[in-house]
């Protein structure tokens, strides 16, 4: 029988919650905390490598950087907030789920690169902003690497408070002081480093190969003693697994580029280097083959179409005076082939970028005999720099003639040789009667051609407008035509026409470009704003 009177037996004691156990450390806790901090320095590093390379990539293949950055950029940040919520979850098995989090975006991060390569290579190029696959494919890195990263910083807090607690703001004054030198350090790495001796694919490899390393030496050699026996194994055999799936990929990675590059330019690729510039293709231009010219994935000679691209940029802007030239681009020489046929001319001035086309320009077989060899001319003088830059410390001149051979104005990093600063800049170094000839993108995007011609007239040069179809059979990836503008100072614009006098084109007639002035004009757009630097509008 129980009797009611009688005490009752002392509680048992409240069970320690693991969670704020302090850590069974096999160093100092000062030790401890350097580690951590450690840690965080070298995954704050690889994590924003891994943003940079999604950047890079995808503005290599595309172009449009802004864009690009934007769109990484702000889903990251965003999936970063959700993986640090999501992370709370983990705070009872901090060190084990950080372990996990470092294998996870250590094979994430380090595969991204040749992901996007691969995806890009096969289903072909970027399309529309969403629909296609490799832009979903970006934006999905983007979001599982913002939620790894996310994940960290709370799961690395935890086991700070851990090893010592302190008080709040001091732990998070510790932790995000070794993110951000961490950030530092990964942010110059990679356009100094990685990107320049490893490239893009090989960079990211190794760049998951630190990551799980320093995640799992920090678990398995600080926290391991935390660990069950099962917890460990499997975390060591993850990181195992994440090794050697990263050491393969290395080892395949020359054989996979390889690969995809055939896939995206085809099988007769005969030049394939990254110049610090840009990266350059060259394929065909041998054994009779047409050579096709390819800037950063982009066809920028066709050899179905460069020669009526070339012809129609260059003679109409050679009718008048023009015994000094200005190529403003033209790395490839083609420009310089066509104003050297110009038997008067007496010097011309390239002001080239890269200075690897150039080389590639004087020295390759195939360039160098499409380009009729122009760079040995001694009337040609060639400078390395940037246009605008050298624009604004110009002595020479004046110019008869500005040939202005610059990538699409749709490409964000051009967009500035578009502006009515360069263009301000140009008729300043142009004669009274000089001409100024543009590239000004397919008349088919009447917007962006337009707004050209708009900024055009801003800097003070009228315009007459013209273009020119793509060769009947049609490179596969040339575009549709090819929009030009004659401008002058002043505000009489000078129609497009041939110097009677001056060497017969292969591909352009007078009634011909008659007829595609008027075909262009048909398309024109009032209103359009100029582009400025700091307001660019293609």
């Amino acid at each position: 029988m129980i009797d009611p009177y009688a005490p009752a037996p002392p509680a048992a004691p409240p069970r320690a919650d693991p969670a704020r156990l302090p850590a069974r450390l096999p160093v100092r806790p000062g030790a401890g905390r350097f580690l951590v901090l450690v840690c965080a320095f070298v995954c704050a590093a690889c994590g924003l490598v891994y943003e940079l390379e999604l950047v890079a990539f995808a503005s290599y293949l595309t172009g449009d950087s802004v864009t690009q950055a934007s769109v990484v950029l702000s889903v990251m940040v965003f999936a970063m907030g959700i993986g640090s919520l999501a992370a709370k979850r983990l705070r009872r098995h901090a060190a084990a789920g950080l372990g996990a989090v470092e294998a996870a975006l250590a094979l994430v991060g380090g595969c991204s690169a040749m992901a996007l390569y691969a995806v890009f290579a096969w289903t072909g190029d970027w399309g529309g902003l969403w629909a296609d696959g490799p832009r979903c494919t970006l934006v999905a890195f983007s979001l599982a690497i913002g939620l790894l990263v996310g994940a960290e910083v709370p799961l690395l807090m935890e086991l700070i408070q851990r090893i010592r607690r302190q008080d709040a703001g001091g732990a998070v004054a510790d932790l995000f002081a070794a993110d951000y030198v961490g950030a530092l350090a990964g942010g110059l790495a990679f356009p100094f480093l990685l990107l320049p001796f490893l490239g893009q694919l090989t960079g990211a490899l190794l760049t998951g190969t630190v990551n799980v390393v320093a995640g799992g030496a920090l678990v398995l050699g600080l926290f391991g003693r935390d660990l069950t026996h099962r917890a460990r194994w499997t975390l060591v055999l993850t990181g195992l697994l994440v090794l050697g799936v990263l050491a393969c990929a290395a080892a395949f990675a020359a054989d996979f580029e390889r690969a995809a590059r055939h896939a995206v330019y085809g099988e007769d690729v005969r030049v394939a280097l990254r110049t610090g510039v840009q990266e350059v293709v060259l394929t065909g231009g041998t054994r009779g083959r047409p050579l096709d010219l390819f800037l950063d994935g982009r066809l920028r000679v066709g050899g179905h179409d460069e020669r009526r691209y070339h012809e129609a940029l260059v003679h109409p802007a050679m009718t008048g005076p023009h015994a000094r030239v200005l190529v403003l681009g033209g790395g490839d020489g083609l420009a310089a082939r066509e104003v050297l046929r110009h038997r008067d001319v007496r010097r011309v001035d390239v002001v080239e970028l890269d200075a690897g086309l150039v080389r590639l320009a004087r020295h390759d077989p195939g360039l160098s005999a499409l380009n009729h060899h122009a760079y040995g001319d001694t009337r040609v003088h060639v400078t390395i720099a940037d246009a605008l830059t050298w624009l604004r410390r110009a002595h020479g001149g004046p110019y008869d003639v500005v040939v202005a051979d610059l990538p699409d104005p749709g490409v964000t990093a051009g967009a500035k040789l578009y502006s009515q600063e360069f263009y301000g800049l140009v008729r300043r170094v142009l004669a009274a009667d000089g001409r100024l000839v543009v590239y000004g993108g397919p008349v088919s995007r009447p917007r962006a051609f337009w707004t050209v011609a708009a900024t055009l007239r801003a800097a003070g040069l009228a315009a007459s407008p013209y273009r020119v179809p793509g060769h009947p059979a049609g490179a596969s990836r040339a575009p549709r035509d090819w929009g030009f503008l004659l401008a002058a100072p002043g505000r009489s614009a000078p129609p497009p026409r041939l110097d009677a006098a001056g060497p017969r084109p292969r591909t352009l007639t007078e009634d011909g470009l008659r007829a595609d002035g008027a075909a262009a004009e048909r398309t024109r757009r009032e209103g359009l704003a100029a582009s400025t630097l700091v307001h660019p509008r293609y």
